[in-house]
């Protein structure tokens, strides 16, 4: 059996609970960034799976409740297509959402939350905290903050866009 390696560097891409400082330095930004992208992605529509919800459910449900006015299907489309993937699936969500009786469709066309769609996000909203909560164990708000400054550095040394927009 081979190890997997960057073509770039020849740098062991196998997870190594032993590899020193050193040799962490040298490892790919881009394959770890995606296996952890894909881990928390995925611990995070699983956790919330099990609650009855999905996130773009959870994505709607607070942009609804933060514009008084609702938000029609467009709004919501144009606000959350950078996080969807599928732009097809902010509209299947509101589908849903419609049939559970979360969301409501007033005369103006616009979508508001019902009495069912408040307590499903006041609900939903204490499982999003523990699961930020188990994913943050035992790493510091500070260690936190340092990662999210790397990354960001290394978005904008890359011409990448720091924004949603």
């Amino acid at each position: 059996m081979t190890t997997p390696t960057t073509p770039a560097t020849g740098v062991s891409t196998t997870p190594d609970p032993d590899m020193s400082d050193e040799e962490l330095a040298w490892q790919p930004i881009g394959f770890w960034s995606g296996v952890a992208h894909q881990a928390v992605i995925t611990y995070i529509r699983d956790a919330m799976a099990r609650a009855g919800i999905t996130q773009p459910q959870w994505w709607i449900l607070n942009q609804v409740e933060g514009d008084p006015a609702g938000r029609t299907r467009e709004d919501l489309e144009k606000a959350l297509a950078n996080v969807a993937g599928d732009p097809h699936e902010i509209y299947r969500s509101v589908d849903i959402m419609l049939h559970r009786e979360w969301l409501v469709t007033a005369e103006d066309g616009r979508l508001r939350l019902t009495d069912a769609g408040r307590a499903t996000k006041a609900r939903i909203k204490e499982r999003v905290i523990a699961i930020r909560g188990e994913m943050h164990d035992g790493i510091t708000d500070e260690e936190y903050v340092a990662a999210l400054k790397v990354l960001r550095r290394m978005i904008r040394n890359t011409g990448g866009s720091e924004g949603w927009h």
